[in-house]
């Protein structure tokens, strides 16, 4: 499981950094990505047929060692193909939080949550920066092919950070591309994790999942807003 993480450990930490926001409004807490962000598409990726004919939703639950009883947070849930399988793999003694900015998609997911008779999930509105998610609540976080798509995603990071409970990990699927063309390098998500206070543990190069496969932990401290440093996409070259 542990997969080439010692390599990417050691790539980023040598990515060129640069200083904060210098807009001199002083009013500015977290820095801007230096790199574009995608724009938010359909919560459609794939059919889910096609997703579960790769094996996707249950390979990513067994690389992130979900079992019954957890409690765990699919953000950017859109329709919920990974929410209604999360459910049933933890069974009615864990828990799903369900979280999407989009309403429309967060009311059909209420719909099939309710068709379903998922009782062990509940459903919440996060916003661009904030996930909103309850402090020192969950044993993992999943972001699925939507990382890129966070417009501020240092300071998204740093506010999911107290979610995670003592042994909580963060589990991103992603892909190797531009992050203006729905992905992003994996050597820049670990640098950006990295800024905010958390610790790479896994990574995986996965075809199935159409991408990658990361993990990460909160590291033993989180870094106030004005000291976080944005990774340069630029300084990223192929490892």
């Amino acid at each position: 499981m542990k997969g080439n993480a010692p390599v990417l450990l050691s790539a980023f930490l040598g990515l060129a950094l640069t200083g904060c926001d210098a807009s001199g409004d002083g009013e500015r807490r977290f820095p801007e990505p230096d790199r574009p962000v995608s724009e938010v598409v359909s919560a459609q990726f794939s059919t889910e047929d096609q997703r579960d004919s790769r094996g996707e939703a249950q390979t990513v639950m067994d690389l992130a060692e979900i079992e019954p009883g957890m409690t765990v947070a699919d953000i950017g849930a859109g329709n919920g193909y990974y929410t209604v399988r999360l459910a049933e793999r933890v069974g009615s003694e864990g828990r799903v939080l369900a979280q999407d900015i989009d309403q429309g998609a967060l009311d059909r997911l209420g719909r099939r949550v309710e068709r379903y008779r998922l009782d062990n999930v509940s459903i919440r509105r996060g916003e661009f920066s904030d996930p909103r998610l309850p402090d020192n609540s969950f044993d993992r976080i999943f972001m699925v092919h939507m990382y890129h798509e966070i417009e501020q995603p240092y300071e998204f990071l740093w506010r999911m950070w107290p979610a995670l409970r003592a042994e909580g990990q963060v589990v991103v699927v992603d892909v190797d591309r531009p992050t203006d063309a729905h992905g992003i390098d994996p050597l820049l998500l670990s640098c950006e994790f990295s800024r905010v206070g958390y610790e790479l543990v896994a990574f995986k190069d996965a075809p199935e999942l159409s991408g990658y496969y990361a993990q990460f932990k909160a590291a033993a401290d989180r870094p106030e807003p004005g000291e976080i440093k944005p990774c340069r996409s630029d300084s990223v070259t192929p490892g």
